[in-house]
């Protein structure tokens, strides 16, 4: 596991779009694990920069994303496929019959998750997973106390987990209590993982994520034991972080 701290949010995004547009073009079929909410947004928005600068061309791209709300239709402006829609997928020209997300809306929601995880295998595997984390740890809707090894299945979510998205709701009881999610040991066999994180209330997370013990209870944690992790954050969200790290990869290669 590798730190990378950068002065604010755009260094970040930029950072962490560069990287995955350099894996893009030395693997043109990369298969992408994406996250949704605020965090990933400015690295979404300088890929579809570099897309359109005719950097990065995504026609053989594969994606699969974390999670999706149990009980959103797909046209619900708070449902993960409209996010990921407007705000990634239809500025770009990944072929719709190649990303994935999971469906929370489905009849029989255990063989649905069932089928993701088959899906994934099928691709051979994610390349690239950008992570992003909730303020008690949580990656995906894997709340703490998750199992280490789960797979994608459906979570009840925390009640601050609640809280936080509640922002984006026109109230908290409009919420959904319950998600779809890749599960921490699916999400463990990406090949590479990004996490990334902005602002001082992230910052008690990434401490314990990057400094303290690996535990359940902190389920970012798991990040210490891949070959291939790397956390990036601004200055805000690494302020409570005690070690040297630099601005620079030593290890985050292709």
């Amino acid at each position: 596991m590798e730190v990378i701290i950068k002065e604010n949010y755009e260094e970040l995004s930029k950072f962490a779009a560069q990287f995955i547009t350099d894996q893009i073009n030395n693997k043109p079929d990369t298969v992408l694990g994406l996250a949704t909410g605020s965090t990933p947004l400015g690295t979404y928005k300088e890929l579809i920069n570099l897309h359109k600068e005719n950097k990065v061309d995504f026609s053989q791209v594969a994606s699969f994303n974390l999670d999706e709300y149990v009980g959103l239709p797909k046209e619900h402006s708070q449902s993960y496929y409209y996010f990921m829609n407007e705000n990634f997928f239809k500025h770009i020209n990944i072929k719709p019959e190649n990303w994935y997300l999971p469906d929370g809306m489905a009849k029989d929601i255990p063989q649905s998750c069932e089928e993701y995880e088959k899906k994934i295998k099928e691709y051979g595997g994610i390349d690239i997973q950008i992570l992003g984390i909730g303020g008690n740890g949580h990656i995906a809707f894997n709340e703490p106390g998750s199992s280490l090894a789960s797979r994608t299945r459906v979570k009840t979510l925390d009640e601050k987990t609640i809280s936080d998205n509640s922002r984006f709701f026109d109230s908290i009881d409009e919420v959904p209590r319950y998600a779809i999610t890749m599960g921490i040991g699916t999400i463990m066999e990406a090949k590479i993982i990004i996490l990334l994180a902005n602002g001082e209330n992230k910052a008690d997370a990434i401490v314990k994520t990057a400094e303290g013990p690996i535990t359940s209870m902190v389920p970012a944690s798991i990040v210490q034991l891949h070959p291939r992790a790397t956390i990036i954050v601004d200055k805000a969200a690494a302020s409570k972080l005690t070690r040297e790290y630099s601005s620079e990869p030593a290890k985050l290669n292709l």
